[in-house]
C-alpha cells in the first residue's frame, strides 16, 4: 500500500470539516548516531512540503554506544544505539528487550504515535516492532502502529524473540527505501510485506 498525501494524516484536528493533524511520527535513528544527528539529516535534506506534513520525535536510544561512531568527524557526539550486535554481525542483537520497553514507555509518555519512522538501525528496530505489536508481542500499552517507514533498512537474524515478527506479512502500511544495490536487503523484505517498493540509486546516507 502507498502512503498518499490523503493517507498520510493523524485524526482529524476538530469538528467536521476540520483538517487532519500532522500524522506524528517517533524517529529512530542509526547506529551510534543520535536523535539530533537525525532531526538535522532529516529536516536540512527532505522537502519542507513533506517535513510541513509531519510531526517528528527524535529521541536518542537508550544506551551510550559502545564503539566508533561511524559519523564521528561529521556529526557531534554524544552517540547512542538502540541495542547491541553480537560478534561481527550487525543483524543479530541483543538487549533488544530493554529497548522494546524503553521505546512503549516513550510511545506512552510522549505520544500517541501515528508510526515509526526508522534509519538504518531504527529501521531495523521498527519493522520489528511493528510485527511483534501485530502479533500482540510488543507495545502491547500504546495504540496500533498506523503506519512504518524503513530507511536503509535490514532484517534482523537473531534474537528468535525478535525474528518472530517476520513469521507472517506485516500488514502495517510502509514506505521502504532501499539502496539499489542492497539485492539482499530487497528479497528479504519482499515475502513480509504487503506494499509497493520503489528502488533508489542512492547510497545508505
Amino acid at each position: 500500500m502507498m502512503m498518499n498525501k490523503r493517507s498520510l494524516g493523524g485524526d482529524a484536528a476538530g469538528g467536521r470539516g476540520a483538517p487532519p493533524r500532522p500524522a506524528r511520527f517517533l524517529c529512530l535513528h542509526g547506529f551510534r548516531t543520535s536523535g539530533e544527528i537525525m532531526r538535522q539529516q532529516v529536516t536540512g535534506k527532505w522537502p519542507a512540503e513533506v517535513t510541513s506534513r509531519l510531526h517528528l520525535v527524535f529521541p536518542d536510544a537508550p544506551f551510550p554506544a559502545q564503539g566508533a561512531s561511524p559519523v564521528a568527524g561529521v556529526f557531534d557526539p554524544p552517540y547512542f544505539e538502540w541495542c547491541q550486535f553480537i560478534g561481527e554481525d550487525f543483524l543479530k542483537f541483543t538487549n533488544m528487550d530493554r529497548c522494546f520497553s524503553y521505546i512503549e514507555e516513550l510511545m506512552a509518555r510522549e505520544g500517541p504515535f501515528d508510526g515509526l519512522l526508522g534509519f538504518s538501525q531504527g529501521a531495523c528496530v521498527s519493522a520489528v516492532l511493528a510485527g511483534l505489536q501485530q502479533q500482540g508481542l510488543a507495545l502491547t500499552e500504546v495504540a496500533n502502529v498506523r503506519y512504518v517507514v524503513i530507511l536503509a533498512g535490514a532484517k534482523v537474524r537473531s534474537p528468535p524473540a525478535a525474528t518472530r515478527a517476520f513469521a507472517g506479512k506485516i500488514k502495517c502500511p510502509s514506505l521502504h527505501f532501499i539502496d539499489g544495490n542492497s539485492l539482499e536487503v530487497l528479497l528479504s523484505f519482499l515475502d513480509q510485506i504487503e506494499n509497493e517498493t520503489f528502488e533508489h540509486s542512492c547510497a545508505n546516507t
